[in-house]
């Protein structure tokens, strides 16, 4: 635990969402670079990101969450999309000062009992970011039931609770709807996500709205 404590450091938050530009311009390089493995065999125009946790927020912080003084501060604007799982408001900040901006779409994905084993992440500050987005493109999936470690392959077997084995279905089926619409541009995903179509994966009690 004292390991995951320090791991979650400010300096560690500043070396993270400075390896973000620093991978995609290498992945460019090597993209460009004839007789290399990648080779002309990434799409460089059509980048997303996601994480969980710290890398929710790493990933909050390069594809458009500001600073308490407006600013977009590590925005990275390759990144055209983000799947953001066990987000939460952080910093000084006010949740519309933090989340007002974002100018790419964003899912949001928590439960109603995602409590970070580190930090203080709470409910409030997990729940407190979709009703700051702007309009367009966003996602907010809140599994019932759900704790942090719901959205890791971890063993939960010695848990009481255990794992749900729908909240793994629910999470592959959105995310991956939602990277088919937005980074591949495919109607029938966005039609889906955007209509019914999540709501048939979801159990009664998940929540699920968009804007």
């Amino acid at each position: 635990m004292q390991a995951m404590r320090e791991a979650a450091s400010a300096r560690n938050f500043l070396l993270r969402v400075g390896d973000v530009p620093a991978v995609l311009d290498q992945l460019d390089r090597w993209n460009s670079t004839e007789g290399h493995l990648f080779f002309e065999r990434l799409d460089m125009q059509k980048v997303g990101m996601s994480g969980h946790s710290f890398g929710a927020v790493t990933t909050q912080a390069v594809s458009g969450q500001s600073s308490a003084q407006g600013k977009l501060s590590f925005l990275d604007s390759r990144i055209l999309a983000a799947v953001i799982m066990s987000p939460s408001k952080t910093g000084r900040a006010t949740s519309q000062q933090s989340f007002g901006n974002v100018p790419v779409p964003w899912m949001l994905m928590t439960g109603t009992n995602d409590i970070s084993p580190v930090g203080d992440a709470d409910m409030d500050s997990r729940l407190a970011v979709f009703p700051a987005l702007p309009a367009g493109g966003k996602y907010e999936l809140v599994l019932f039931e759900a704790e942090h470690s719901a959205f890791t392959d971890r063993d939960l077997s010695g848990k009481a609770n255990g794992r749900n084995p729908n909240h793994h279905r629910a999470i592959l089926a959105l995310s991956t709807a939602f990277w088919d619409a937005y980074l591949f541009e495919n109607a029938a995903a966005q039609q889906w996500l955007d209509g019914d179509g999540p709501r048939s994966v979801l159990e009664p009690q998940d929540r699920w709205q968009t804007k």
